[in-house]
């Protein structure tokens, strides 16, 4: 609450001074995303490709393929955080940084919601080849 007090005393304190304060974290704006991406991709994982695995009897390897196909997303979101990380000082214009941030974002929510699928599938036709 004091947080967010002080900042509205300083959006203030620019608004009257004529100040503006453009300034993105896109490092940040990154992170979120690929937190945000991670949970939605573990919770498909759970939910939906979990349900196409058939297993007998109480056995463990789902859920050593669930820990694998989490651990398969994890170097992905590393290098997107990695990179915007660098970003930030790389001098380019807010207007690039934008549209290269929205590039990257699409990527990241391309992979966290196509890879369940693609897994499904992919449990799908081997199941039907064995």
């Amino acid at each position: 609450m004091v947080a967010t007090a002080s900042r509205k005393t300083v959006s203030k304190h620019q608004a009257r001074h004529g100040v503006q304060h453009h300034s993105v974290r896109w490092d940040k704006k990154m992170s979120n995303n690929c937190a945000a991406a991670l949970l939605v991709y573990t919770m498909m994982q759970i939910f939906f490709v979990l349900g196409f695995i058939e297993t007998r009897g109480m056995s463990i390897a789902p859920y050593f393929g669930l820990v694998v196909l989490v651990a398969v997303i994890i170097p992905f979101c590393r290098n997107f955080e990695k990179r915007w990380s660098e970003m930030g000082n790389s001098g380019l214009s807010e207007q690039s940084l934008a549209a290269k941030f929205r590039a990257d974002q699409v990527v990241l929510w391309i992979l966290a919601l196509g890879l369940p699928l693609l897994f499904a599938a992919l449990i799908k036709i081997f199941a039907q080849m064995v």
